[in-house]
């Protein structure tokens, strides 16, 4: 059982920057392969982004591609997603998730089991 709380949300100017993280309050994330999503009505749930368990691969939405940057640190059992460069497309409720290492596909959320509750970032000026 892994539970899981995102945090750094906020309001940010177009242009600006945050740094979201994701920590798992409850059990172990380090054999989870992870990953980032966001959601803004009324649209569905789409990928932004994905790490595997050792950190070695990424994965990234092309609208995020070269602004968004993904990491891990397993000993502290929290993920981040430094996000650059923010427009108000960017606005959502970001969300975090773990997959099990191997299968399934890393932009498919149905392959992740447990997810965070959501952390808002609003780009507005």
């Amino acid at each position: 059982q892994v539970q899981l709380v995102e945090s750094g949300g906020g309001l940010v100017q177009p242009g600006g920057s945050l740094r979201l993280s994701c920590a798992s309050s409850e059990g172990t994330i380090g054999t989870y392969a992870m990953g980032w999503f966001r959601q803004a009505p009324p649209k569905d749930r789409e990928f932004v982004a994905a790490i595997s368990w050792s950190g070695d691969s990424t994965y990234y939405a092309d609208s995020v591609k070269g602004r968004f940057t993904i990491s891990r640190d397993n000993a502290k059992n929290t993920m981040y997603l430094q996000m650059n460069s923010l427009s108000a497309g960017d606005t959502a409720v970001y969300y975090c998730a773990t997959k099990p290492p191997w299968g399934g596909r890393y932009d498919h959320p149905q392959d992740y089991d447990y997810w965070g509750q959501g952390t808002q970032v609003t780009v507005s000026s």
